[in-house]
């Protein structure tokens, strides 16, 4: 029998409660299977171990982490801890340290989930947004200086390189061209950021030219969340920006109905090193143990990481139980307008997995 090797790392808020539902229903995906399973690791890392020991993750957590074939991460930052710090000094430094520079997150309207939009247009949202996850606007360059005086000036340089442009723009052709309308929005702001983003868009080109059987349209980050609202079927896939792709996935998850649907896969393709499956919704320190998460999204990142792992079967199985769950609409959390726990939409899915077509 295959085994996978996964590192569980939930940190913060709710996302020990969105990771333990995760690997339960893991480990029900493989029994079904038959043909794999789990060997799950935990790993205390977060804001815990920060006031502790004055650090997120070990000074040798990276090679802690190389021998596993992927991460499931829950969610991470505290009220009393600045987030720059959780931020940086956890799931940044895997991302970046394990080169996981494609960020993909997946969107569509989930049945018997009613998103904010008119119910032709929620139905047309069928999306895959892939952020550039190394660099641009959160590649760390910049500094302050003169603390606290009148002249205090603090400085964020976004750092766009033509292999990091490049290979992210190609990640995304290629993921556009398995999908059914082979289409891709080049995202941009070159009107305003005239030589970061003028290189991405001109970089971007290039890169699109060599797929003569994708249609490629450019449009402006702030025209695009005009069309995910007003016209999403004209939308596939997406590349874009480190933080263009990061507010256009939230409205993504916002309009699908709740960010606690959102499902993200943070992947080096080169398979060099594990890549990290989590939700996008953040750790959500004002539910956090009452039991009610929604742990769909978690759900929704343990299929991508089953289909990265190779298990396609297993990860079709896994979000056609999902589905089965929200159609039926009678186990919702709250952020979906139901009255469910954590644990009884996690048991629900378990029983509907048994159930589900491969």
């Amino acid at each position: 029998m295959r085994k996978h090797k996964i590192a569980a790392i939930g940190a913060d808020g709710i996302g020990p409660e969105v990771t333990a539902a995760g690997c339960r229903v893991l480990d029900a995906a493989a029994s079904a299977d038959g043909g794999f399973g789990f060997d799950f690791t935990d790993f205390d890392w977060g804001s815990e171990r920060y006031r502790r020991t004055g650090r997120m993750m070990p000074e040798d957590g990276l090679r802690q982490l190389e021998a596993f074939d992927a991460i499931l991460f829950g969610a991470v930052g505290a009220p009393d801890i600045p987030d720059h710090i959780t931020l940086w000094e956890l799931r940044l430094a895997i991302c970046q340290g394990f080169d996981q520079y494609a960020n993909v997150r997946p969107t569509r309207l989930l049945p018997g989930v009613s998103g904010p939009l008119r119910p032709e247009l929620g139905a047309a949202i069928d999306w895959v947004i892939v952020r550039e996850n190394s660099e641009g606007e959160y590649a760390g360059v910049g500094g302050r200086a003169h603390r606290g005086l009148p002249i205090e000036v603090g400085m964020d340089v976004a750092v766009f390189t033509r292999a990091g442009v490049e290979r992210i723009c190609r990640y995304a052709c290629e993921l556009a061209m398995s999908r059914p309308r082979r289409r891709l929005t080049v995202v941009t702001k070159s009107n305003a950021q005239r030589h970061g983003m003028v290189m991405w868009d001109e970089v971007c080109a290039e890169v699109t030219a060599r797929y003569p059987d994708l249609h490629v349209d450019k449009m402006l980050v702030d025209a695009m969340t005009a069309r995910m609202v007003m016209k999403p079927g004209t939308i596939d896939t997406v590349v874009a920006t480190n933080l263009h792709a990061d507010i256009l996935s939230d409205l993504a998850s916002a309009l699908a109905g709740s960010l606690g649907i959102g499902a993200t896969g943070n992947v080096d393709p080169s398979r060099k090193r594990p890549s990290m499956f989590e939700p996008i919704h953040g750790s959500a320190f004002d539910i956090t143990g009452k039991g009610i998460a929604n742990p769909l999204g978690t759900f929704w990142t343990a299929s991508m990481m089953l289909e990265h792992l190779g298990e396609a079967a297993a990860a079709k199985r896994l979000m056609a139980a999902v589905e089965t769950v929200t159609a039926r609409g009678e186990v919702l959390t709250p952020d979906l307008g139901g009255t469910a726990t954590t644990e009884q939409i996690t048991d629900a899915v378990i029983a509907a997995i048994g159930g589900a077509n491969t």
